[in-house]
């Protein structure tokens, strides 16, 4: 299944996304009312089975087409970030030979974690505002695992049973304010830095988060492209080792890592960084492109 957070005057609304319309549950629930259907993204996450059987089988009932009052075109959406409301967003640093080649960095023997904060989460289609304290903005196309059961300890063999789905993310990093000391969170955490969706796609429709093509374009113009293999530690590797030290809770974000093409991997006189006007398109298969404009902040 794939769904998505709809933003309404404040309010965030649950949508599943059926050949291209979204069905606005909230709306269908008006039309069509039936309990344990979860209303927004939390409630679908924190339901677990249940509340994905519920909705499953309530959106098979419905009748899909533009004439109804539920169904609505994802042009018309305003996207909200597609897990809302998580209780932490757990980073994943130098996960991809070729990106830690690029940079001329070692390759980690464990993975390299780092935290960002809510204030950090946007959406699709949203503008981002550049703040005035960078010139040295970066885009970093991400694969995003979302938690959809309580883990601590789990078994590399059983830490993928954990998760709720995956979705795409661009982990943007202010490089001149990640470098200005050994810790990279002030570059990582300013607001809008970390944008995903557009759709959160649950795990079954994911054969293998191991083979998954990943693209960056800026101003459509090709800049990563790569695959989820080229990952040093795996995403159930990472869930493993993660919680082993903390336990993870339902609607936990984990970013595994960029591959190569980033700003900061080319030779110092060839860096162009992101400014005002441009957009950044960061796709990854079978999960949906997700779109962001830079504005300058005022």
């Amino acid at each position: 299944m794939r769904i998505c957070n709809i933003t309404e005057n404040g309010q965030d609304y649950l949508g599943v996304v059926i050949d291209g319309r979204i069905v606005h549950i909230s709306k269908a629930l008006e039309d069509t009312p039936q309990d344990q259907v979860p209303k927004n993204v939390s409630e679908f996450i924190k339901g677990g089975q249940s509340a994905f059987e519920s909705l499953q089988s309530y959106v098979q009932k419905l009748v899909i087409s533009d004439s109804q009052p539920y169904v609505v075109k994802e042009t018309d959406c305003e996207f909200g970030p597609a897990v809302p409301n998580p209780s932490k967003i757990i980073c994943v640093g130098l996960n991809y030979r070729r990106h830690a080649d690029e940079t001329g960095a070692n390759y980690p023997e464990v993975p390299i974690l780092f935290n960002k904060f809510n204030n950090t989460l946007t959406g699709h289609n949203r503008d981002i505002a550049i703040p005035n304290v960078t010139d040295q903005l970066d885009y970093e196309v991400e694969l995003a695992v979302v938690i959809g059961q309580k883990a601590k300890n789990v078994s590399e063999e059983d830490a993928l049973k954990y998760v709720v789905g995956y979705s795409t993310a661009n982990d943007l990093s202010a490089r001149d304010l990640q470098m200005k000391t050994p810790q990279w969170l002030l570059g990582k955490t300013c607001d809008d830095f970390s944008p995903i969706g557009p759709y959160l796609v649950t795990a079954d429709e994911v054969d293998d988060p191991q083979n998954l093509s990943l693209k960056t374009t800026v101003n459509q113009d090709v800049r990563q492209q790569s695959n989820t293999s080229d990952m040093i530690f795996s995403c159930k590797e990472i869930i493993s080792y993660i919680s082993k030290h903390f336990t993870l809770e339902p609607g936990d974000i984990i970013l595994t890592g960029t591959p190569e093409g980033v700003v900061l991997g080319l030779p110092e006189s060839e860096r162009v960084y992101l400014k005002p006007g441009d957009t950044v398109t960061v796709e990854i298969e079978k999960l949906g492109a997700l779109t962001n404009t830079f504005i300058e902040e005022k």
